[in-house]
């Protein structure tokens, strides 16, 4: 038994009002932070790289915005540095028994803690790099390598990111627990889906070239030749594109679609969230054609909200849906194919329907915060008490 359970996590993004919203990893963060506190267990979430230091405290939590460091020369070390510094002061203070830590960029590399430290891989560069098949930086490969090592255990978003992160980093000797990331479904309601937008196609995430998004003016154009009156919406920032070095993902996007359909194409750019929610519940279909994922959150976000998706079927998606039955699971590259099912499911309200509640059922079955809370709450209080041992 261990009483007064308080737990650490080290993140460089958290959706408090205070930092504004975020996606990805700090989105999931929260969501599990927020079922903590509930649970009436203590949390300090420290959020480095910020721009001053500040504290905030709630019921149950402590978050500690911690200011970047200003040197100039081998930054990346003075700057961990100064970070393990701050997040030890607060262990000691607070009796903080466990630090969670992503895996990205290696944060706690050059760190040393007098307590357990986890890595969830949310997804590692060096993962990302596999998946996009592109050569990573020596560098960042070994900050990351180093603070895997250090960690004490870890935790997988999907079955197959961990499998992938455990062949890349040759982990042997430390056991891969997996534990989706989850939602809190009361705040992903639909109670309309059979009201939307006839024909109206979603894509919600970052405009990116590892999302797929340059695949889908190919897969726009065949879906408009059978259904003329489609449209695409897209939501989220523009990205630099890594392999052809344009500052913007959109214009790329924007040279591959012919001009009629470009017509029927609209991009809003970055939007609050709530805004998200409106468009998902508006949408006939969501597609997200993505190469490099380790879950999914806005599939799964989609798919509680009722709706049908045509999804990658790379590895950590055959773990979201079932494909025909909950979603469909269609490689990127497979144009055709791609296209067929949008087509499929425009034309088709009952078959729409029928997926949607599936979907939802999909959801409450893997993707429940409530109850994987508690799956995280006894990893947790396991590898405190074989340390304690």
């Amino acid at each position: 038994m261990i009483p007064n359970l308080h737990l650490g996590y080290l993140v460089s993004h958290y959706p408090h009002k205070a930092f504004g919203h975020d996606g990805g990893i700090g989105t999931s963060v929260y969501t599990l932070v927020e079922k903590l506190r509930q649970s009436n267990i203590t949390v300090s979430v420290f959020v480095y790289g910020q721009k001053q230091d500040f504290l905030i405290e709630e019921k149950n939590l402590t978050i500690y915005s911690i200011q970047d460091s200003n040197v100039k020369f081998f930054k990346f070390y003075f700057n961990r540095k100064k970070i393990e510094k701050f997040v030890t002061s607060i262990i000691l203070q607070k009796k903080i028994q466990c630090l969670e830590v992503p895996d990205w960029t290696g944060i706690t590399a050059f760190m040393n803690f007098k307590i357990p430290v986890i890595i969830r891989l949310h997804g590692s560069d060096a993962y990302f790099c596999y998946l996009e098949n592109r050569k990573q930086k020596f560098k960042n490969f070994w900050f990351e390598k180093l603070a895997l090592k250090n960690a004490k255990a870890y935790i997988a978003p999907t079955n197959f990111a961990g499998e992938v992160s455990k062949k890349i980093f040759k982990i042997r000797e430390k056991k891969i627990t997996t534990i989706y990331s989850g939602l809190d479904l009361q705040n992903f309601k639909n109670d309309s889906p059979l009201i939307f937008e006839k024909g109206l196609i979603l894509y919600v995430g970052t405009l990116i070239r590892k999302k797929g998004v340059l695949e889908l003016p190919i897969i726009f154009n065949k879906v408009r030749k059978e259904y003329p009156d489609a449209k695409l919406v897209l939501i989220g920032s523009d990205a630099h594109d890594i392999k052809t070095n344009s500052v913007s993902t959109w214009k790329l996007m924007q040279d591959k679609f012919i001009d009629n359909d470009l017509k029927q194409v609209s991009y809003l750019g970055k939007l609050p969230y709530v805004e998200v929610q409106e468009y998902i519940k508006k949408a006939n279909v969501c597609v997200f054609p993505t190469f490099a994922e380790t879950l999914g959150m806005v599939t799964i976000e989609s798919m509680a909200m009722q709706k049908a998706v045509v999804n990658s079927n790379i590895g950590w998606s055959q773990e979201l849906i079932i494909d025909g039955k909950s979603g469909f699971l269609v490689h990127p590259e497979n144009h055709d194919l791609y296209a067929e099912r949008i087509i499929q499911l425009l034309r088709d309200n009952l078959l729409c329907s029928k997926i949607g509640e599936q979907a939802l059922l999909r959801t409450k079955e893997k993707f429940d915060i409530n109850k994987l809370v508690n799956d995280n709450i006894a990893l947790y209080k396991h590898i405190i008490s074989q340390e304690q041992k």
